[in-house]
């Protein structure tokens, strides 16, 4: 026998996209976890009506009533509509953070590159200064109140500091290290600053410095040839041969040296043996002091390129360590 479409049933067919009639009671999903304990603490004068109406979180009212419902939108679409926002919140923050990791990846090896040129000048500085304090280690400095300041000295020192200024800003950069990255700032300002001040200084005091290292290179002239100022003696000797000049400020600075009309023999126009014992129309007669000095302003153009390059040099290093150091914050702040 066939049953009737009629009789009524307590599980009625879901209906269909393309029907007409969508007979969903509201409250027709219901959450699994709250009706499957309903109906597992029901008693047993209710267990057949709960039985029939509620079978693993969904829930059907049985009788023709139910199919004359009208559907209404379940409650739930505006949390999928919230979770899709959150879905699509969340794909921009890993595509911002993918462009946060790209951007340090360049800025990482740009600071790389720039710290090994820093670390391999610094390692030539400091193989010129060795050099010299080799070969020309008699080459000392014209002032006796600042004997260890040689030009062998000075390189060694430099060199040193730029080397170990490099190989913390290429460890910093490599390993992305934010204590070695902020250390690397730190002590690059502090030498650009301590730079900038000595220019400022050297600009504001030209004429104190011109007085003071007049008076004290002249103090310098009485360790001439004295035991155990081998290099301020060559050191003499070479700058009043190649800049052909005699004296701090003339060839009279000698006659207190001596106590008598002399000069040593690098002051004469041809050199030859006990010829500052000659007349003075023998010897130069341009002070050292002033005639360096003339040099160094006719090589003005390159000294000042030279410290244009340092000072941007040291400003890209900077630049490039503070710039490092606010991604890897911002990295491991929200893209961790």
């Amino acid at each position: 026998m066939r049953r009737s479409s009629t009789d009524e049933s307590p599980y009625h067919r879901s209906p269909s996209l393309d029907s007409k009639d969508l007979g969903f009671a509201p409250g027709t999903f219901r959450r699994y976890s709250g009706l499957y304990g309903a109906g597992a603490g029901a008693g047993p004068g209710t267990a057949g009506q709960d039985s029939g109406s509620s079978f693993f979180g969904f829930h059907s009212n049985p009788g023709p009533k139910a199919t004359k419902a009208k559907y209404t939108s379940p409650k739930g679409n505006k949390y999928v509509v919230f979770y899709l926002d959150l879905s699509f919140i969340f794909l921009l923050e890993l595509r911002r953070c993918g462009m946060a990791h790209t951007c340090l990846q360049g800025v990482k090896y740009l600071m790389f590159v720039f710290n090994l040129l820093f670390w391999l000048g610094g390692c030539g500085i400091l193989g010129v200064g060795i050099w010299l304090a080799v070969t020309q280690g008699n080459f000392a400095t014209l002032s006796p109140s600042f004997p260890s300041l040689s030009a062998a000295n000075l390189l060694i020192v430099t060199g040193t500091f730029v080397m170990v200024i490099g190989f913390v800003g290429c460890i910093g950069a490599i390993k992305e290290n934010r204590c070695l990255l902020l250390s690397f700032f730190i002590m690059l300002l502090i030498v650009f600053l301590l730079e900038l001040t000595v220019a400022i200084l050297f600009f504001v005091y030209t004429d104190q410095i011109d007085t003071y290292a007049q008076r004290d290179l002249k103090k310098g002239l009485h360790l001439y040839g004295k035991e155990g100022n081998i290099g301020l003696t060559n050191a003499w000797s070479i700058i009043q041969t190649d800049f052909r000049c005699c004296g701090v400020s003339n060839y009279t600075d000698w006659f207190e040296v001596y106590n008598s009309t002399r000069v040593p023999d690098s002051c004469c126009l041809e050199f030859s043996e006990s010829c500052g014992l000659h007349s003075p129309g023998t010897w130069w007669k341009a002070p050292c002091y002033e005639t360096v000095k003339i040099w160094l302003q006719e090589n003005l153009l390159a000294v000042g390129i030279f410290g244009l390059c340092t000072a941007l040099v040291q400003i890209l290093g900077l630049t490039f360590a503070m710039t490092m150091y606010c991604q890897v914050v911002k990295a491991d702040t929200y893209c961790a």
